[in-house]
C-alpha cells in the first residue's frame, strides 16, 4: 500500500519564486500540491479549503504578509508552516526570531541560482523539510 502524497499549500506573491516551487516539487511524489495563493489573505481561505498537511508561504507579500498569515493560521487552523523568502538567510536573526514566535517550524531561503544540478539539489532539500513538518504536530 502506497502513503497518501504529503498535501502542500504554496503562499507567494512571485510569480517566478511561485513557478520555481511548483516545478520542484510536482516532481516529487510524494508531495502533492492542493493550492496556491498570492498573499496571506488567499492563503487563509485556501488553507481552509484544502486542509493541507504543510504550508509553504513567504515572508514579504502585499494584503498580508507571511508573519501575520503566520499568526492567523495558527489562530485558526494551526499547520506546520515552512517560510521560503529571501528574508530568512542566516544573518535574518529578528525575522527568524519573530517569524518562529508567531509560529513557524522551519525556513528555507529562496533559490537564487539557475543551474539545473542545483534546482536538484533544493528539490531535496525542500523534499525533505516538508517531509519532516508533515510528521509534526502543531
Amino acid at each position: 500500500m502506497t502513503k497518501a502524497p504529503i498535501k502542500v499549500v504554496l503562499v507567494e506573491d512571485s510569480v517566478v519564486a511561485l513557478e520555481i516551487l511548483e516545478r520542484l516539487l510536482k516532481t516529487a511524489p510524494e508531495v502533492e500540491i492542493v493550492g496556491t495563493a498570492r498573499d496571506g489573505r488567499e492563503g487563509i481561505n485556501m488553507i481552509q479549503r484544502t486542509q493541507p498537511d504543510v504550508i509553504c508561504t513567504d515572508l514579504q507579500m502585499p494584503v498580508m504578509d507571511g508573519l501575520e498569515f503566520t499568526k492567523e493560521v495558527m489562530k485558526l487552523c494551526p499547520r506546520p508552516i515552512l517560510v521560503i523568502s529571501n528574508a530568512v538567510q542566516p544573518g535574518d536573526i529578528d525575522n527568524v526570531y519573530s517569524l518562529m514566535q508567531a509560529g513557524a517550524l522551519d525556513f528555507f531561503p529562496k533559490p537564487n541560482t539557475g543551474a539545473p544540478t542545483d534546482y536538484e539539489k533544493l528539490k531535496g532539500a525542500l523534499v525533505t523539510k516538508i517531509k519532516v513538518l508533515a510528521s509534526k504536530r502543531v
